[in-house]
């Protein structure tokens, strides 16, 4: 804290407070500075500074297609801060309820359609051996560290082919776009008049179309019901222009989800086991409820259900 209020000093930046906003699963923490009546977000990532050059390339490829992302008002590169404009403390996973979710999921959908206009060039690949990676963690830690399973040779090739399979299923549908990879209830803001704001785009990359659309209406926070889930995943297709039919754009809807999801409980089990964060072994559940709904609803996924 003497670091960052140091470099407020020299900016000019005095007689401000400072309180802790909050932190991320990363080494990131945010603090809200109160300046001259106005609020700003510090970010503070002198502990993962590499992260920084990233978020600043991200913050430029939405903010040129009008994705309201945080606009930059300061920043020290040599010690990992950021001053960002403040858009509040209400995320969407606040604010959601049965009488405004069809909008704001909607919002949040429109919010997609401009992200995916945003320049790829130079993004890391959503590839065949990324995707595959991601989906390793779940047996790494989740199955092995968590629930102490080890999968005979049998079952560990059924589980390798079907992680193959979910590849290469998604690498079947249009692809090549920004990906945001965690746009959800927790990383979408509403400001005071109601308009979204983006943030944790940091770790983009270039991939499939319904990665984002995924974690939005499959949010490991919160549930939605699965009529107004399909509903909005069409509703999505008609604004991307998308000539598909219902099966198989919700079938790539399905398959990029059971990829994320295999993923995301071998990442909170990392996070707990790993990072000692116990506040995602919660979300668990519902996560895990994803990956069996779907599982079951395709030959070639059913085995994933003796596994888990």
């Amino acid at each position: 804290m003497n670091q960052i209020e140091s470099w407020l000093a020299e900016l000019g930046w005095k007689d401000v407070r400072i309180e802790v906003a909050s932190s991320d699963a990363s080494f990131r923490s945010y603090y809200r500075v109160y300046k001259d009546n106005n609020s700003f977000v510090l970010m503070d990532s002198s502990r993962q500074k590499e992260s920084l050059a990233p978020f600043l390339d991200m913050q430029a490829r939405l903010f040129s297609v009008g994705v309201r992302v945080p606009q930059v008002i300061e920043k020290n590169l040599e010690f990992g801060f950021l001053i960002l404009e403040d858009f509040g403390s209400t995320h969407l996973f606040d604010a959601l309820n049965d009488n405004n979710k069809k909008e704001y999921y909607k919002k949040a959908i429109n919010e997609i359609v401009s992200m995916q206009k945003a320049d790829v060039d130079g993004l890391p690949l959503y590839d065949k051996e990324f995707l595959i990676f991601e989906m390793d963690l779940c047996y790494e830690w989740y199955l092995n560290k968590h629930l102490n399973i080890q999968l005979d040779a049998e079952k560990l090739s059924i589980l390798t082919n079907i992680i193959e399979t979910i590849a290469d299923e998604i690498l079947a549908q249009p692809g090549g776009v920004f990906v945001h990879r965690d746009f959800h209830s927790r990383n979408i803001m509403i400001d005071k008049n109601g308009k979204l704001g983006v943030i944790d785009f940091q770790d983009a990359r270039s991939g499939s179309i319904t990665y984002d659309l995924v974690s939005l209406l499959k949010d490991c926070y919160i549930e939605t019901d699965e009529v107004a889930r399909d509903e909005l995943v069409l509703y999505f297709r008609e604004k991307k222009g998308l000539d598909v039919d219902d099966s198989t754009m919700l079938r790539w809807f399905d398959m990029m989800g059971l990829q994320r999801h295999i993923k995301v409980l071998g990442i909170f089990a990392r996070l707990y086991y790993r990072d000692g964060k116990d506040g995602y072994l919660k979300d668990i559940p519902l996560t895990l409820k994803y990956v069996i709904e779907t599982a079951k609803k395709y030959p070639q996924t059913k085995e994933l259900l003796d596994i888990l």
